[in-house]
């Protein structure tokens, strides 16, 4: 085994929502003395230009509230007041209603919540910084399993070894691939154009979800007068129009978004991501967790794919601690295995689900459209059933960890 220059317990992999959440959520269930180290090359980047934005479900955002970061971005986080599905052709001058949601998991507890990405790693970055996280601004490049550890090599020169080793390294996971685990899974024919616009008239908290043969056009409500476009085209389709000149781009986004909050204009950049669904054969190998989009990645249509990685981190810590509260090693298979079938079923039942809704609403069947628009006509008349819906998307149904319950560890 590799000399190794220090010690620690926990080495995580990856400086996004899921990782800096794993560190803060280990650091305050088992205190200072449980080492964790936090590697990722972009560490202290500025992140100003990024703009994505995202879902935080209502379990996600108990888990933000009970690790100390919540407060920090609730003033700029929008909650999504109201849900409306509409289904319709492109060329259609009508887009009826099918399905509403009322915004509320419990009373005065919104569903769900828009952030923009860049505050909310701002806020994590700041509590682990408060926390004393050790924050490492370089890759991992490598490692290797022992008698009770792992050798853990980093892209400057660093070495460490830890008794447990978390990838939260994202979607082209490298020490997923260098652990051997490998995936099943598939590309979509289908790219999501991503980008934010302003608009002349308030939301009012109200999201729509425009399900257009080519795929959903999502919109989805930010703080002021702005929202966030998740908008699903075809792969060669999306790539084209994202490189037309602003005016014909603006075209085909007034196209689909509609006149019902006046005019809209792009504000940031407009990108295009190639969608697929992948999941690992195995979460965990020796003393190795995988968590996030290195475990998993599923369609964007129910906006599920961030609160996953979070339910993964709720899960794995809530394992982790009560191990090593009891004197049992963090990084053992049984801690890993406890974890893993904890997610495996949900991820699992989360994945096909997207995909069979993408499947029944990204096409141009007429036999299909009539029984999907009966289907989502008859769940609106059923209140008990669209609020089990709410709660599942939610993420507080099933075997919830303490942290989306807004329990501390």
């Amino acid at each position: 085994m590799a000399q190794t220059a220090e010690r620690t317990d926990v080495v995580i992999a990856g400086g996004g929502f899921a990782g800096l959440a794993l560190g803060i959520a280990l650091r305050q269930g088992l205190g200072p003395k449980f080492a964790i180290a936090v590697a990722d090359p972009f560490i202290g980047r500025d992140g100003s230009g990024d703009p994505r934005a995202s879902a935080i479900a209502a379990g996600a955002r108990r888990l933000f509230e009970t690790i100390g970061v919540w407060g920090a971005v609730a003033q700029e986080a929008q909650p999504i007041l109201d849900m409306a599905v509409t289904d319709s052709r492109l060329t259609d001058k009508m887009r009826p209603v099918f399905l509403s949601f009322g915004g509320e998991v419990e009373p005065g507890e919104p569903f769900a919540h828009m952030i923009e990405n860049r505050d909310l790693v701002a806020a994590l970055s700041a509590k682990a910084r408060e926390l004393a996280i050790g924050l490492q601004s370089a890759a991992v490049t490598g490692f290797e399993s022992g008698s009770g550890q792992i050798a853990v090599r980093f892209s400057d020169g660093a070495r460490t070894a830890a008794r447990l080793l978390v990838a939260a390294d994202g979607a082209r996971s490298r020490l997923r691939e260098l652990a051997g685990i490998a995936t099943y899974g598939w590309n979509y024919p289908q790219s999501a154009i991503v980008t934010n616009v302003a608009h002349e008239r308030d939301h009012n908290g109200r999201a729509c979800e425009h399900f257009l043969p080519a795929g959903p056009f999502a919109i989805l409500p930010l703080k002021g007068r702005r929202s966030s476009i998740v908008w699903t085209e075809e792969a060669d389709a999306a790539e084209r129009i994202v490189a037309l000149p602003d005016d014909l781009f603006h075209a085909e986004l007034e196209r689909r978004f509609g006149l019902e909050l006046g005019e809209i204009e792009v504000v940031g950049d407009r990108r295009v991501h190639p969608l697929g669904y992948s999941v690992a054969r195995s979460f965990i190998g020796d003393r190795l967790a995988l968590i996030g989009d290195a475990a998993h990645v599923i369609h964007p249509i129910a906006g599920q794919g961030l609160n996953m990685g979070l339910r993964d981190v709720a899960a794995l810590a809530e394992a982790i601690v009560d191990a090593a509260r009891l004197g049992l090693d963090p990084g053992s298979s049984e801690v890993l295995e406890r974890y893993q079938r904890w997610r495996r079923f949900d991820t699992m039942m989360m994945g096909m689900a997207t995909d069979g809704l993408n499947r029944l609403f990204s096409n141009r069947s007429d036999a299909l459209r009539l029984i999907r628009d009966v289907g989502l006509g008859l769940v609106d008349r059923l209140p008990s059933l669209k609020h089990w819906f709410i709660r599942e998307a939610a993420g507080v149904t099933g075997e919830v960890p303490k942290l989306l319950r807004g329990e501390a560890l």
